[in-house]
């Protein structure tokens, strides 16, 4: 089997990248290669970078968070750029607590995760190579080993700092197993495991009366303490709680907000001073990211509590909305479905984006500015253009509200509606009204929606509905109007001699009559019009073809249908308003001549063919905009 063949590659890959040697060899690997000795938060910084890193719309875009988290460029480089960037460089914020904040199902968590699966990946690469000194349970940094003393030379020498003491447990074994032989002391390569325990930790609030501190420090091995004599001697102590074995790269904590103050406590010394207290022992140093997790009320309330005081200045919280533009929350449905058992059934095209409208209005705020409603303000975020405004505009949308995108519907509330209208239908395909209606029914459903968010959403799915009706007329219409792909091209030509007469100031020749006319404004202006072009900006829109069409000839290029998007766009909707008649009666038709049923199994063919649908849901479009088009 394929697979078999890949895990025995994997695991001889693994064998392939172990490393054991003497501290005295790994320093020459140190002074080759001196990123092996970074700091966890340095670490995860380069990480990040080392997957490439683009500009996307006057933004950064890491390729890193691409594949799993969409829509959220803004809050992603926020964090790399205002602390791990910063915390990578040793500047103070390495030594704060990562505290994620955001509704429910926004993305926390897979940041996390991310971060975590990115680590153990990481590990595995020339540039995120990890060593430790060999049978440590805390997977100790070698440099540790070089006596404070010597560490400024170690710098001038290297151009590497040391950072923290060598933990009890190794000061004992350098002598007893060594001799006091530091460049003897054995190093070996580390691979980082959240299965194994090795460089990843992760812990969970639970029960406040039952939850042991050693769960996070390790704990006294007390069959061991005849042998050993003393609890004070590390020898006789567990270091296997998630601090000790988070050590060099990241700890997670679930809901941290929730843990009893007890287990906080540890965290000021450890972010500070880069130590903690465990057992009878002196402190011990850590280098570990320390990330959390948690909601907006949550914090609310810790940041209300006196108590917490000490906890606020450690903690930099990053903010993370819900994602705000239509398209990629579309792309958060797909990924969502695709990991789901509900890949199989056929979505028809556009469903997902009626939803995706109605998410992200409940995510918006009401507009400030002037001649800006919801609607625009719901393109404008997506990237559209939107006559009469620019990227200043949607500057000062994003000021009105810094906080904006912090409530609303969450993603998984519009999944599991998706699922209830395919369970409740019992057939393999869905469409837009299927999810629409689904999502008003669930509304119901909802305990923590009030009657005054119920009535903004209900107005929502309605907006929603709207926008899905132009997008479903559209669809038809392209469908149609390739059908008439000749006629098309003969208005365009129509239209383009009539635009080049005007513009040059000249007169037209009838072809039959030969008699000289003035350009025809009726017809230019009846195509302009589709795309909303006004009558002060005809003249700049007809010159921007006019000069469209030399710039083609002096390539020696041939102007087509397709060479400009907008008056592609105008003709198409031309002909579709002159055909409408002919789309109500093939459309609505109960009993169809056999002229109305050729014509209707072309534009299913092609809207099967070239725009994803199945024939059952290419069917259900047409009835429903002939329904569209009678009222």
């Amino acid at each position: 089997m394929d697979i078999l063949r890949k895990v025995r590659n994997y695991r001889e890959e693994e064998d392939r990248l172990k490393w054991e040697g003497t501290f005295a060899e790994y320093l020459e690997i140190v002074r080759e290669r001196p990123e092996v000795a970074q700091t966890a938060h340095s670490r995860v910084y380069n990480m990040i970078k080392s997957a490439g890193v683009e500009g996307k719309n006057g933004q950064k875009w890491y390729r890193f968070f691409g594949r799993e988290i969409f829509g959220l460029e803004e809050s992603l480089e926020r964090l790399v750029e205002e602390y791990f960037h910063p915390a990578a460089r040793r500047l103070d914020v390495r030594k704060r607590i990562l505290l994620l904040m955001g509704p429910v199902s926004g993305g926390k968590s897979t940041i996390v995760t991310m971060l975590k699966r990115g680590l153990e990946q990481y590990a595995r690469t020339d540039e995120g190579a990890v060593y430790a000194i060999k049978g440590c349970p805390m997977h100790e940094d070698p440099l540790h080993l070089i006596p404070h003393h010597l560490r400024e030379e170690f710098y001038e020498e290297y151009g590497i700092r040391i950072e923290g003491s060598l933990s009890p447990l190794n000061t004992m074994r350098l002598e007893e197993e060594y001799g006091g032989r530091v460049e003897d002391v054995m190093i070996e390569r580390i691979f980082f495991s959240e299965d194994k325990r090795v460089g990843i930790g992760t812990f969970t609030p639970s029960d406040p009366k039952s939850q042991d501190i050693a769960d996070l420090t390790g704990s006294i091995d007390f069959s061991t303490i005849a042998e050993f004599g003393s609890e004070s001697d590390p020898r006789a102590y567990r270091f296997d709680g998630e601090l000790n074995k988070a050590n060099r790269g990241m700890m997670e904590f679930q809901e941290m907000l929730k843990l009893d103050e007890k287990f906080l406590w540890h965290l000021l010394s450890l972010t500070q001073e880069g130590n903690f207290k465990a057992g009878r022992f002196a402190l011990i140093s850590a280098d570990e990211l320390i990330v959390a997790h948690t909601n907006e009320t949550e914090y609310r309330s810790f940041i209300a509590n006196k108590k917490n005081e000490a906890l606020h200045s450690r903690i930099i919280v990053m903010p993370i909305p819900y994602n705000l533009k239509v398209s990629e929350e579309e792309r958060i449905y797909q990924k969502m479905i695709r990991e789901s058992d509900m890949a199989h059934v056929h979505i028809a095209p556009h469903a997902l984006r009626a939803a995706a409208i109605f998410s992200v209005l409940s995510r918006l705020e009401p507009p400030k500015k002037q001649n800006v409603d919801i609607l625009k303000k719901m393109r404008l975020y997506d990237g559209e253009s939107v006559e009469g405004f620019n990227s200043v505009d949607i500057a000062e949308l994003k000021k009105e509200y810094p906080n904006e995108g912090m409530n609303g519907i969450d993603p998984r509330y519009i999944i599991n509606r998706i699922s209830s209208a395919i369970i409740r239908k019992e057939v393999p395909s869905i469409n837009a009204l299927d999810v629409l209606r689904a999502l008003k029914d669930g509304l119901d459903q909802h305990a923590s929606i009030s009657q005054e968010d119920k009535e903004k959403y209900m107005n929502y799915i309605a907006i929603a509905r709207k926008e899905y009706d132009e997008i479903a007329k559209n669809e038809v219409q392209k469908a149609f109007v390739y059908s008439y792909e000749e006629s098309a091209k003969t208005l365009m030509n129509n239209y383009l001699d009539n635009v080049e007469a005007y513009c040059n100031k000249n007169k037209l020749r009838d072809p039959l009559t030969g008699e000289e006319m003035n350009p025809d404004e009726k017809l230019m202006r009846s195509i302009e019009e589709q795309i909303g072009i006004s009558e002060n900006a005809k003249k700049a829109f007809r010159e921007e073809i006019l000069i469209r069409l030399s710039a083609f000839a002096r390539k020696g290029k041939r102007f087509d249908y397709n060479s400009h998007e907008r008056l592609r766009e105008a003709i198409q909707k031309k002909l579709f308003a002159d055909l409408k008649d002919v789309v109500k009666i093939t459309t609505s038709s109960s009993t169809p001549d056999e002229s109305q049923l050729k014509k209707v199994n072309e534009v299913v063919a092609r809207l099967v063919d070239e725009h994803g649908y199945t024939t059952t849901s290419a069917n259900e479009l047409l009835r429903y905009v002939g329904s569209l088009l009678n009222r």
